[in-house]
């Protein structure tokens, strides 16, 4: 698996946030942005919450652009402005899940998911757990947040 060096993962963590600041507010959800990058370090597909519908995640949004076998996914990196979800309402895949099930084996993100919504988000853990590599960029999470100032209760 490539490792792209810092100044690129901030690079492409800065064109999550750009995306991010797309997303429609919504009272009670997240506005995140998220890039998926091949081995060759070109941009594969990218998105950002609610870009297809009201219940998207900028991860599914990313995902659903890719064929479900495309094989450049399995040495790809997924840059996420906030740690990819443990759970969801209804019967939707959790982004951690969609991950997993993609073969992506590393994922950047800039700030891991507070409980203002849900009390244990876990999908870092998952994510590790199952042996993906990821990598957190905290001197980004300032401004993967400014994207969620429409949310009341975010520290």
């Amino acid at each position: 698996m490539h490792a792209p060096a810092r100044d690129q993962d901030l690079r492409w963590m800065q064109r999550a946030i750009d995306l991010s600041a797309l997303c429609p507010p919504a009272a009670g959800a997240y506005s995140v942005g998220a890039v998926i990058i091949g081995e060759d370090g070109t941009e594969m597909a990218s998105g950002y919450s609610r870009a297809t519908g009201p219940h998207e995640h900028a991860e599914e949004v990313a995902l659903d652009q890719l064929a479900p076998d495309d094989p450049r996914l399995a040495e790809a990196t997924i840059y996420s402005t906030l740690e990819p979800c443990s759970q969801r309402r209804a019967s939707r895949t959790p982004c951690a899940q969609r991950i997993l099930k993609a073969g992506i084996p590393r994922v950047v993100i800039a700030w891991r998911e507070p409980s203002l919504f849900v009390d244990d988000c876990v999908g870092y853990e998952q994510l590790v757990q199952a042996g993906v590599t990821v990598v957190e960029l905290p001197e980004l999470m300032a401004a993967a947040k400014a994207a969620n100032s429409h949310l009341e209760g975010l520290s």
